[in-house]
């Protein structure tokens, strides 16, 4: 009989071989979050069986992904977003919208969907996972290159950060139609109330913590308010409007990342306890749910076009969008690979169709191996684009 108390030599296991394999994984050049997988991948049931999931685990993973979405909201700079304004909308939205079609498509072509509601539905989910960006790799690589504070540089981390809005909403309507496709009035009727209620709650609370801030902003006070402010928000998102918990958790971030003194201290705070403890879990278990004894011949070819299909769909939907605010067209190809990884927004959006049933957990090994690709594929194409071309603006 199992004991009782093996959760805690599991997580344990967890905690270590997620940490082992991401600081291995730095070594060599690549994220952090491609170790974890690894670990989970490895120590999971399609490798050596020593991880399994369990109630406790999907609970433990679900905390990891509000307390990410709810970090990566709070760490958004609105004035940043100001300053480049309507070139970082348009390269935002084409940046979302051209991989939501193309690697959607290729899902639905690939596989032989028919017409039906949720065929379209599931190729969108596909399409989504790969809408959103990750730029810390990008970051990285204009540092070290020094273009970090170029016009090109701050164009591209602000377009990143509205890809990731936009692709934030993208996946909430999504999920309301999984959850109620029969009913598009009702679905767009609720998903317009949760914006409502968002404004709302951003009157109220954004008032409340400036408040609350001035004099106790350095006090763990004000960390546990804004954490029990983030999980009320993506406990209503998704129990009342039908809207993904992580869409709640990231808007409870948007509305506090005004909050100038708390700010840092709260982010900083949150990304502690998300990293010590749930988001290593989180990881772990998508590891665990890639199933590799499952990839047969179709999915490492679909594996291989999804690759190709996210790459290209981001230079050229990103880059598309540069030009048409008529940046230079050395410019555009550099924005548009900086847009070109993924990392933990994908795997969340990839988490959340699988558990809305949208997404097959035997394409997630393809999903995975196509989000490790673009991760690891950005910063050599980046390095080359920008020694190619000429010195960027």
């Amino acid at each position: 009989m199992e004991s009782s108390y093996s959760y805690l030599l599991i997580l344990a296991i967890i905690l270590i071989s997620t940490k082992l394999f991401g600081l291995v994984s730095e070594k060599v050049h690549m994220p952090q979050v491609v170790g974890a997988l690894l670990a989970g991948i490895i120590l999971g049931p399609s490798g050596l069986g020593v991880l399994e999931s369990t109630d406790f685990f999907v609970k433990v993973a679900e905390i990891g992904v509000i307390m990410l979405m709810f970090t990566a909201g709070i760490d958004t700079d609105l004035e940043e977003l100001k300053k480049t304004g309507l070139q970082s909308c348009v390269i935002a939205t084409m940046g979302v919208f051209v991989p939501l079609i193309l690697c959607g498509g290729l899902y639905f072509v690939f596989f032989k969907s028919q017409f039906t509601t949720m065929d379209v539905l599931r190729a969108a989910f596909v399409g989504s996972v790969f809408s959103a960006t990750s730029v810390g790799i990008t970051v990285e690589t204009l540092n070290e290159m020094g273009k970090i504070k170029t016009t090109t540089g701050t164009t591209l981390l602000s377009a990143a950060l509205i890809d990731d809005i936009i692709g934030i909403v993208v996946l909430s309507v999504l999920t309301g139609f999984s959850s109620d496709a029969s009913n598009v009035i009702t679905v767009l009727i609720k998903i317009a109330l949760f914006f409502v209620f968002t404004l709302v709650m951003a009157l109220i609370f954004n008032k409340v913590f400036t408040k609350i801030s001035k004099k106790h902003w350095h006090s763990r006070r004000v960390a546990v308010w804004a954490f029990s402010f983030c999980l009320i928000m993506a406990y209503c998102a998704e129990e009342f409007f039908g809207v993904a918990d992580i869409t709640g958790a990231f808007f409870a971030g948007l509305i506090l990342c005004n909050i100038s003194k708390s700010r840092q201290f709260v982010a900083k705070k949150m990304t502690v306890a998300a990293y010590m403890v749930f988001t290593p879990v989180f990881f772990a278990s998508v590891g665990m749910k890639t199933n590799l004894r499952v990839m047969n011949k179709e999915i490492v070819i679909f594996a291989l076009l999804l690759i190709v299909a996210a790459i290209i769909s981001k230079i050229i939907g990103c880059g598309l969008g540069a030009k048409a605010c008529k940046m230079a067209s050395h410019q555009s190809l550099v924005i548009g690979i900086g847009m070109v990884a993924r990392s933990e927004v994908a795997l969340m959006v990839a988490q959340k169709g699988i558990n809305a049933g949208m997404i097959d957990p035997a394409i997630l090994p393809a999903i995975i191996v196509a989000v490790i690709a673009s991760a690891l594929s950005t910063p050599i194409l980046l390095k080359l684009a920008i020694s190619k071309g000429p010195e960027l603006a």
